[in-house]
C-alpha cells in the first residue's frame, strides 16, 4: 500500500465544493487584489491568534521580511534565531542587510534554546527571531525573560492554531510576540492554492508599518511614506483559505490523533525516538518527526515499500555554503547538528486511514527487526 507523506487530494476531495464556490466567486467579481476576501482573513487570523491585527502579504518570507522591516532591522543589525529549521528565517535577516546569529536548540523538541538566545544577546542584537519547528511552540515566555526590550518575531509559519500554558494561561501560535508569522504553502496544515502569509501582532503602530510596507510603502495610492514591496496576498487565494479555515481545528486534532497512534505503536522500538512535545504545548503536529539512528538507510528502506518520508532539515543553517561568511564552524551548534544527521519526518496528514497508519508503523518496525 503506498502511503504518501502529504495528500492534498485526499483533503481537496472533502471540500471540494466549497473551495471551488469561494474561488469561482472571486473569478466572477474579476477582483483579484486585496478586497474583502483578505480583510476577512484577517479579521479571521487574528481572532484566532488572539492579535488585534493581521496583515496578509504573498507568503511567508516576506511575512519575516515585513516583520524585520516593521521592526527597523537593518545593515549591520544582528538577529538570534535557530539554526534548525528552513532557510526563509535566516535568508530574511539577511536580505534586510542584517547578521543571523545562530544559537542552537533543545535536544527534545528541537526549538531554540532560550538559555543560548540570552547569551548571545548584545548591543546589536535588534531582534530574536523563534521558530515554532513542526507544529509546537516555543519557549515564549522563557525567550521574553532572557530578550528584555529586544523585540521577538514568532516564526509561526508551521504552528497557526497551536497553542502553549504560560503563567496566565494558554497563548496562541502568534498572540504573546512582537509580532507573529505565518505562511499559507500549500503544504502547511491551513495551505492555500499557492502562496500565501500573513503578519500579525498587538500593536498598532507594528500593524500600520507591515500594511504600508506589503504596498510599496503606501496606504494612499501614489504616495509613499517609505519604500516597500509589493507583497499582496491574492484574494483569490484568501477565498480559498476562508473555506478552509473551519476546518482548520478538526484537522489539527486528527493529526493529533495519528500522533498518538505512532506514539503507542512505536514505544516497544528502542531505536525510535517519537517527537516530544513540551507538556505545556498543544502541538497541531505540522510534522510527525522522529529520531533514529541508520536515518538513510530507514528512508531507503521505507522509499522502497511506498512510503513517503522527507527530512527536515538536512543541513543546520549555520553551515549552509552560503552562510559561510558568518565564520560558523562545525561543532558550535551541537544539538543541531545531530538532529540534522537523526531527523526523519512520517506521513500525519488528517485523511491517513488506520490501514495506511498501519502499513507506516509496520515498516518501520519491521526495518529494526521488530
Amino acid at each position: 500500500m503506498a502511503v504518501p507523506l502529504l495528500d492534498l487530494k485526499a483533503q481537496h476531495a472533502t471540500i471540494r465544493d466549497e473551495v471551488v464556490a469561494a474561488a469561482m466567486a472571486v473569478i466572477d467579481a474579476q477582483a483579484f487584489i486585496l478586497g474583502d476576501p483578505v480583510g476577512e482573513l484577517e479579521c479571521d487570523v487574528a481572532g484566532l491568534s488572539n492579535t488585534r491585527y493581521a496583515v496578509g502579504c504573498a507568503n511567508g518570507t516576506d511575512a519575516l521580511l515585513l516583520a524585520l522591516r516593521a521592526l527597523g532591522v537593518g545593515r549591520d543589525d544582528e538577529v538570534v534565531t535557530t539554526p534548525f529549521t528552513f532557510f526563509a528565517t535566516a535568508g530574511a535577516v539577511h536580505n534586510v542587510g542584517a547578521r543571523p546569529v545562530f544559537v542552537d536548540i533543545s535536544p527534545t523538541t528541537f526549538n531554540i534554546n532560550a538559555e543560548a538566545v540570552g547569551a548571545a544577546l548584545n548591543s546589536n542584537t535588534k531582534a530574536i527571531i523563534a521558530v515554532d519547528l513542526f507544529g509546537q511552540m516555543a519557549p515564549i515566555e522563557e525567550l521574553s525573560r532572557v530578550a528584555g526590550a529586544v523585540p521577538i518575531i514568532e516564526d509561526a509559519a508551521q504552528s497557526i492554531g497551536a497553542r502553549r500554558r504560560v503563567d496566565s494561561g494558554w497563548v496562541m501560535a502568534g498572540e504573546a510576540a512582537t509580532i507573529g508569522t505565518f505562511s499559507f504553502f500549500p503544504s502547511k496544515n491551513l495551505g492555500g492554492w499557492g502562496d500565501g502569509g500573513m503578519v500579525v501582532t498587538q500593536d498598532e503602530a507594528l500593524f500600520d508599518a507591515v500594511a504600508k510596507l506589503r504596498t510599496h510603502g503606501s496606504r494612499r495610492t501614489y504616495y509613499h511614506e517609505m519604500v516597500g514591496y509589493n507583497s499582496r496576498l491574492d484574494a483569490l487565494q484568501a477565498a480559498v483559505l476562508n473555506a478552509k479555515l473551519p476546518h482548520l481545528a478538526g484537522w489539527s486534532a486528527r493529526r493529533r490523533e495519528n500522533a498518538a497512534y505512532y506514539d503507542a505503536a512505536l514505544a516497544g522500538v528502542s531505536e525510535v525516538i517519537t517527537p516530544v512535545i513540551d507538556p505545556r504545548n498543544e502541538s497541531i503536529f505540522n510534522q510527525y518527526t522522529i529520531r533514529v539512528p541508520r536515518r538513510d538507510e530507514l528512508q531507503a528502506h521505507l522509499k522502497a515499500a511506498g512510503i513517503g518520508t522527507s527530512v527536515y532539515y538536512p543541513l543546520p543553517l549555520h553551515l549552509q555554503p552560503c552562510f559561510a561568511y558568518l565564520g560558523y564552524q562545525e561543532g558550535q551548534c551541537p544539538e543541531a547538528e545531530r538532529a540534522a544527521q537523526e531527523v526523519l519526518s512520517l506521513p500525519i496528514y488528517p485523511e491517513l486511514t488506520r490501514a495506511q497508519l498501519e502499513e507506516v508503523v509496520s515498516a518501520v518496525r519491521d526495518f529494526f527487526g521488530r
